[in-house]
């Protein structure tokens, strides 16, 4: 009985352990950092924090990487247990986030850290997660809608100078219609929810009025419309198919997928390919629809005030050795960053490389655009198509839209 009981006080002793370890705050010498980081990206956060745990700080970082993240803050915030020290979550949940009271203001982690302030960062990141003149966040990085070129199917066609001032246009694209070769294509579908998103901004439009989603409006219609002619004139890659891996193949010239994709396309021998901006209706204005990952602290009240000194110098060895970021495809929000020669080297520095670039990088603040985002991804391909009526599926989309508001409105009362 005496060994029995030996065996089953070092059993729960182990599991403790375990959970602990699993959990976010109870470890007093380590920083519990939850991110949503499941491609290779997660790898270059793994790095960048061994990089800064061997700087021998006096509480050390945890990187985990976490499917379903935001599934299990909710998990942890509602018990009050196992909530990480730090996190990293979207732009796009800033808003619901601070009105749910799910996140603390960033301000007591950085205080002493005077570097880490707005002027020192891409202004969009930085502001997109200040509430209410209070700051809940540090950004990490902007991750942007961009559009690939083929340089030999530009000079095939002996169209270039589509790139001549870093706007092509749909008119641009449309002037190849029958010219062609069978099986090549001007542009594909890659990310079309966010293509259209930034439509919206360049037609000087919105998706908000008065607080209130704005899906079924004139500008909206018409952002599917401009978009719908390169469909309709056969000019976009066949819809069921994969047009990503058809530009990785060298039968498209444009590919809108994101600035993380330039490795995987770098990797394709033979694939010989530049960067510019997403394509627009007019020539005078071009957005790249886009988002950042920012650093947060969910609400803790068990986060000691040492763990959060950590966090500080955690965010400053970031700001100023991310870098290894830059590697992963992502546009660094540090200014440090981004203005050393070393940045160059990487594509997405055409995003940072003039004040008109910069401002081009749209992050939606809107406290619903996740409601919108997913309407257009869901009905976008269909509508660009022709598959269904755009009239009739506007209205189902602010339908789709007003329904989640009024279901997450509900949850929250509860």
């Amino acid at each position: 009985m005496k060994k029995h009981g030996i065996i089953m006080m070092v059993t729960i002793f182990v599991l403790s352990i375990v959970l602990s370890g699993c959990g976010g705050g109870s470890d007093s010498k380590t920083i519990t950092f939850w991110t949503p980081l499941t491609g290779d990206d997660g790898a270059y956060m793994d790095q960048l924090v061994k990089e800064y745990n061997a700087t021998n700080p006096e509480i050390q970082v945890k990187h985990v990487i976490t499917a379903d993240m935001y599934t299990k803050i909710s998990t942890v915030l509602n018990s009050g247990k196992g909530v990480p020290d730090l996190a990293i979550i979207h732009a796009d949940r800033v808003p619901g986030f601070v009105k749910q009271g799910m996140l603390e203001q960033i301000d007591s982690a950085i205080a002493g850290q005077p570097e880490i302030k707005e002027e020192n960062y891409l202004p969009q990141a930085w502001t997109t997660g200040n509430i209410g003149g209070t700051q809940y966040t540090v950004p990490l990085d902007i991750h942007s809608n961009t559009m690939y070129y083929n340089k030999d199917l530009l000079k095939k066609y002996d169209v270039e100078y589509f790139l001549d001032d870093d706007v092509v246009t749909i008119d641009e694209m449309l002037s190849l219609q029958g010219k062609l070769d069978e099986g090549d294509y001007v542009v594909n579908d890659a990310l079309l929810g966010w293509v259209i998103l930034a439509q919206i901004q360049n037609l000087g439009g919105a998706i908000e009025e008065n607080g209130q989603p704005a899906v079924n409006t004139p500008v909206m219609k018409q952002a599917f419309e401009e978009v719908k002619k390169i469909a309709d004139a056969g000019l976009m890659t066949p819809f069921g198919e994969d047009g990503y891996l058809m530009f990785q193949s060298g039968n498209v010239f444009f590919s809108t997928d994101g600035t993380w994709s330039s490795t995987a396309h770098a990797a394709v021998e033979g694939l010989n390919f530049g960067v510019t901006n997403i394509y627009s209706a007019t020539a005078d204005k071009f957005t790249n629809r886009a988002s950042s990952h920012l650093f947060a602290m969910l609400k803790n009240d068990k986060r000691s005030d040492e763990k959060e000194a950590g966090i500080g110098a955690f965010l400053e060895f970031i700001r100023q050795n991310s870098i290894e970021w830059a590697k992963a495809g992502q546009i660094v929000a540090s200014k440090e960053v981004i203005e050393s020669p070393d940045y160059s080297q990487y594509m997405q520095s055409f995003f940072t490389s003039n004040e008109k670039e910069i401002e081009s990088l749209y992050i939606y603040t809107y406290e619903y655009y996740p409601y919108v985002a997913e309407a257009v991804d869901t009905y976008c391909a269909d509508i660009v198509r022709g598959n269904v009526d755009l009239d009739e599926t506007l209205q189902t989309m602010q339908k789709f839209v007003e329904d989640k508001i009024s279901e997450s409105s509900k949850t929250e009362a509860n």
